[in-house]
């Protein structure tokens, strides 16, 4: 229950426990960074998690965060534009007929994720295709190996 009150707690990069995650998630919106933190914290891992904004920089504490907890989400671009349309029709929003317009904007946020995430020389996990179960497996599996490696080094 802990790690799962931590998960809501730090939520979004917002608050101060960075340094106190096992596991810090980084991507941009709709990359299932809430719902990984919660099942992850369902696990038992305390999971914190910070979004990629376009024109935003990151939070200063991530960049002094352990970079062995840290793992960077992805998703294909055009599976992040049907997922963002699906959830303003869901939330009333009208539709939008901008699909070029919006798709370069998907573009640029995640061409400042990747970058941003070779700052942070984290591995990245592309979630186009999986289950929120299966991305926290991988999440483990890579932060498990990355301390491994990190120990025999």
């Amino acid at each position: 229950m802990e790690a799962i009150e931590f998960a809501v707690r730090f939520d979004d990069g917002v608050g101060r426990g960075l340094r106190d995650a096992d596991i810090v998630l980084v991507g941009v919106s709709r990359t299932s960074k809430t719902p990984l933190s919660i099942y992850l914290g369902y696990l038992g891992y305390k999971a914190a998690n910070v979004p990629v904004v376009k024109g935003i920089k990151p939070p200063k504490e991530l960049l002094d965060v352990d970079q062995l907890k840290i793992v960077g989400l992805t998703i294909d671009p055009n599976r992040l534009v049907e997922i963002r349309r699906a959830r303003v029709r869901t939330m009333g929003g009208g539709a939008r007929n901008r699909q070029d317009g919006e798709l370069m904007e998907i573009y640029e946020e995640l061409d400042q994720a990747s970058k941003l995430h070779r700052r942070l020389r984290c591995p990245v996990i592309d979630i186009s295709e999986l289950s929120i179960e299966e991305t926290a497996h991988r999440v483990l599996r890579v932060v498990e190996e990355r301390r491994q490696e990190h120990t025999r080094a």
